[in-house]
């Protein structure tokens, strides 16, 4: 089989709108995995947000977590690879979201931190937990004991556009990078989803031509556009559609499936 390594994003791909993966999926990846392939999923969630979905499949391997920052064991959770930061050069988009009312939080690997936890708002907490997230209160950066790997800001998508147009002009520090309509993600400027897909297939000794990649949105980008086969999601953007080779069906019609039965069962 041509390809030998195929990495999913989560949400908007092979999730449908209700967070879930169809039987018929799973029968789909599942047969692929018998005949050898790996599957990694490759999502801007965290380990213990996407380590589940693996678990749920049957599959071993790794999941490429935090947008690329993050690279873990789904067996034993061991962190294989991690982007960490230089947390101070953050504060000025902390005050900025001080300044402006946008919500933010900060990540370490396996963990997920927010200014005064205990006063979120039950809307807040429902939109964490739907992610399997406790998120917990922000330390000063000196009582940090893991590298910090990610920070995130969550607003209305017109508010989103207004901070990428501010943010445009600043110094590029980092990896800023929309991660969905209403968050953005700062990295360490060499973080991305398309740069740990590299690194695992390396580690595999496999070119890019073995490996495919599925996604729906702009943080799928570098990924779509290593792997030999990048396929996009009828669901993505126009943009992220043009950097594709292929377009499938939607994430709530089985797109995923529909693909790997096309480009992998198929031949």
């Amino acid at each position: 089989m041509k390809y030998k390594l195929i990495a999913l994003d989560m949400d908007g791909t092979l999730l449908n709108d209700d967070h879930e993966i169809s039987a018929r999926t799973v029968e789909t990846i599942q047969a692929l995995a018998g005949q050898g392939v790996e599957f990694v999923l490759c999502t801007g969630r965290a380990p213990f947000s996407s380590i589940p979905y693996m678990q749920k499949m049957g599959l071993n391997g790794y999941v490429i977590t935090h947008n690329g920052a993050a690279t873990v064991g789904t067996r034993d959770e061991r962190i294989v690879h991690e982007f960490g930061m230089t947390p101070q050069g953050l504060n000025p988009y902390i005050e900025y979201c001080r300044e402006h009312g946008i919500h933010y939080d900060v990540n370490t690997t396996f963990s997920v931190y927010v200014p005064n936890a205990p006063d979120l708002s039950q809307e807040a907490l429902d939109l964490y937990h739907r992610f399997l997230i406790d998120p917990l209160d922000l330390p000063a950066w000196e009582d940090f004991s893991e590298p910090i790997v990610k920070m995130t800001l969550t607003a209305d998508m017109q508010q989103l556009d207004q901070v990428q147009s501010d943010w445009s002009v600043w110094a590029p520090e980092f990896n800023i990078l929309r991660s969905g309509d209403f968050f953005i993600d700062i990295m360490h400027k060499e973080a991305s989803k398309g740069a740990a897909l590299k690194k695992l297939a390396e580690k595999r000794g496999l070119q890019a031509e073995q490996v495919m990649a599925i996604g729906n949105y702009y943080n799928d980008l570098s990924m779509l556009t290593y792997a030999g086969l990048g396929i996009a999601m009828d669901n993505s953007p126009v943009e992220v559609k043009a950097a594709a080779q292929a377009v499938t069906a939607t994430n709530n019609e089985e797109g995923v499936k529909l693909a790997l039965e096309k480009y992998c069962l198929g031949n």
